[in-house]
């Protein structure tokens, strides 16, 4: 197949909105399709004997990748990735999003499939923009279940001072057991409030990190939105452990090392 066949058979099957030329030793389709900020999709068709290959050369997760800090994806993320893969029938290779095809499989039908799917994943970034409204316990919760740590949500405990506070989670590990306040907001006028209520809650149930059975406190900070001064640190950093969301194997360790 020479190199103006498949700019031939996308002009003839699909509408002049996909436009074709040629890219170093590939071809690129430039789709109508856009990632959310308004960038152009773009694929790239190659040949390698018999076999033919769409992709997205990467561009799709790397775009994603690049809208948080976070390094990791959750598992309801990448679960919501597969689901996606699957339904349009598109593989994930190497971090790039393929279509593999046959003999007789048409190119303008897997170029169709394989931008709709560069559009579903990148809409994941609207969960990541409202993760903190959503709350990120959510994903926490997610990961602690992967892990196999076995945990309660929302754990109600009495003060010193009789008033009642719940903490996220309680993680019990063999060698630890932790009471977990995760600190999620999409604001940094309100970041400061919710370290504060987080340290009122760690003083206050301060006698249970003592005795023969204490409990670790530990403040999951979500760090993957750019809303935490070093003060907000600093007020938990006292009285608990500190982690950050964005490195989860960092936390895992926190939970399962003796305190």
């Amino acid at each position: 197949m020479n190199a103006s066949s498949p700019c031939t058979e996308i002009s003839s099957q699909l509408s002049a909105l996909f436009v074709c030329s040629p890219h170093d030793s590939r071809v690129r389709v430039r789709t109508p399709f856009l990632y959310p900020d308004g960038d152009v999709i773009d694929l790239y068709y190659s040949t390698n004997g018999d076999v033919r290959t769409l992709t997205d050369l990467g561009e799709t997760v790397r775009w994603l990748r690049m809208q948080t800090l976070a390094l990791r994806r959750s598992p309801k993320q990448r679960q919501m990735i597969d689901d996606v893969l699957m339904n349009h029938s598109v593989e994930f290779f190497k971090g790039m999003l393929i279509v593999r095809l046959g003999a007789a499989d048409r190119l303008a039908d897997a170029v169709l499939r394989l931008g709709q799917a560069c559009l579903r994943v990148a809409d994941l970034w609207f969960t990541l923009r409202t993760r903190a409204v959503e709350s990120v316990t959510e994903e926490v919760a997610d990961y602690l279940t992967e892990k196999s740590i076995p945990f309660d949500r929302a754990k109600k405990l009495v003060g010193r001072s009789g008033r009642e506070w719940t903490a996220d989670f309680h993680v019990r590990t063999p060698d630890a057991s932790s009471l977990v306040c995760v600190l999620s907001t999409g604001s940094r006028a309100a970041g400061r409030k919710i370290a504060e209520h987080v340290l009122a809650t760690w003083y206050d149930l301060n006698a249970l990190s003592v005795g023969p059975q204490p409990l670790r406190f530990l403040s999951l900070f979500d760090d993957t939105m750019d809303v935490w001064q070093p003060e907000d640190f600093s007020l938990v950093e006292s009285v608990s452990d500190v982690a950050r969301w964005s490195r989860p194997d960092e936390f895992e360790g926190m939970l399962r090392r003796a305190a």
